[in-house]
Parts: structure tokens; sequence; C-alpha cells
């Protein structure tokens, strides 16, 4: 069986089955991870989404800002911004049962000694944490009274980590961790208005995977989210959202290899093919 992580699709479905296309994707036999955002900014934002649904277990999804966008718009209208392009699923026939669907996926996947999410990890948290975290607030999204979580999810506080948290303000830092950080502070702190290019961000900002002290650090980690990253490695994290929203490509990552193998589809070229 062959493993692709697959960056942030956002609605490129065509890109993303010239991918499948590219690395000869079976459904039987293979199974695709996504860093998630499946949705948003793209065209086809409700055709992604059916079928990553429909694939089943041959795909592993976790959420995105995107992704949690999504479920807040959908239940709170006013919230939708004028980019958003998510009106599509939102009036679909199957709207409640995608939504259903997505709401249940995990903020963390862990497998074959490998971890992803869509966007960080705090310096605090060690891999046991981390999962015990997920957990904490995957339970309050699938939860009967979700919609109560959703609408206070909107925060960018508390902005770093404390054992001393409870309640909202627990999930809130833990949702903002796994779907919104990109850079911290030495001590962790999480900043939400800084996203550019590495090397141009404030002097006490530094992307989170070079934070010292890291407890997770032993494990390997993939993650999107930072199309300005693009393809990146370092400290055993791989980025793998290379910008297709943007212009630029889609890429697929193998993660069953020992060398792991990066593909990818330019987006310029796919909207000349179809």
């Amino acid at each position: 069986m062959a493993i692709y992580a697959i960056g942030d699709v956002q609605g490129c479905f065509d890109e993303l089955q010239a991918l499948l296309n590219l690395i000869n994707f079976n459904p039987t036999n293979d199974q695709l991870w996504f860093t998630g955002d499946l949705v948003n900014r793209g065209e086809k934002s409700l055709e992604t989404l059916r079928f990553v649904k429909q694939l089943g277990t041959s795909a592993v999804t976790v959420l995105g800002n995107h992704d949690i966008h999504l479920l807040v718009s959908a239940n709170f209208p006013e919230r939708i911004k004028k980019k958003d392009t998510l009106q599509n699923i939102i009036t679909a026939p199957d709207c409640d049962e995608l939504l259903d669907w997505l709401r249940k996926q995990p903020l963390f996947h862990y497998e074959h000694d490998i971890g992803m999410m869509h966007a960080g990890i705090p310096p605090q948290w060690s891999l046991i944490k981390t999962q015990k975290l997920a957990t904490i607030a995957q339970k309050a999204l699938r939860a009967d009274n979700y919609r109560d979580t959703l609408a206070q999810l909107y925060s960018d506080q508390p902005n770093i980590w404390s054992k001393d948290l409870n309640g909202m303000e627990q999930l809130r830092f833990i949702v903002s961790a796994f779907t919104r950080m990109r850079y911290c502070t030495k001590k962790g702190q999480l900043d939400f208005q800084y996203s550019g290019e590495l090397g141009s961000q404030p002097a006490h900002l530094m992307p989170w995977f070079d934070a010292p002290n890291r407890k997770i650090a032993p494990t390997t980690l993939i993650f999107g989210h930072w199309a300005a990253l693009g393809y990146y490695t370092k400290n055993n994290c791989y980025c793998i959202d290379t910008g297709c929203i943007w212009g630029r490509e889609l890429s697929a990552l193998q993660i069953d290899i020992p060398q792991m193998k990066k593909f990818s589809v330019s987006r310029n070229t796919v909207r000349q093919d179809f």
C-alpha cells in the first residue's frame, strides 16, 4: 500500500484529479492523507468535499482553518466572507450530510510514526499531550451541542498554552494551534498577524518548528497551511502546501518509503488541460 500526503486543496478539484492520475492512485490499495483546507477560495469545493468523503477509509483528512470556517459559516451565515466560495456547499442537497462528516474529522492524525495536522504544534506539547488535546477538541466538535462550540471559536485569545486553561479558552487555543499557527515566540506565544516568508518576520518571531525545546521534536510531522513557505523541510517537519490556489502547485508526498518522494502538478498546466 502506498500512502500519499496531499497539501491544501482548497477547492482545486481538477488539480487534485490530475495529481491522483500522476501518482496512479488506486483507492483499493493506496491511502491519501489530506493536510486540511479541502475547501474555500477554489471553484470546486463541493466536488472536493464529496470526493474525499466517498473515498471512505482510503482517505484521512485533518481539519484546517477553512474547514472550520465552513462549519461556522453554515451555522452562522453572518460569518461568511466576501472571498469565500462556500455557497455551493451550503445550498447543496447533501450539505447536512457533508458537514456532519466534516466536523467528525480529526485535528491530528498519527500513524506509522508520522503525525499530521493542518498548521502546527506548540513547543510545550509532547506527542502524548498533542493526541490528548486533539481528542478533547474533537469530542467538542462531534458532540450534539457542537454549535455552541462553533459560536465561540473565533478569537485570537488565548494565544499561549497553559495547563490552567479549561473550558472554551482551552478549546479555542487547541483549535487555533492545530489550524492557524505559523509563527510564535520562543516561549510558544502564537502570532496570528504575520504569515509571510521566512526571514521577513519580526525579530521576536520564529516558525513554530524552530521554537526551542519542542517536546514533540522527535516525531516526524507533516503540515500545510503555509503557502508562503511552500514545500519545505526542517527539524523533522514537512510543509506540503505549495500554493495551488495561488496559481502554483498541488503536491503529494509519498510517505510510506524511506526517502519520501514529492509529486506535483502545476495549476496553470491543469487549467489549460481541463
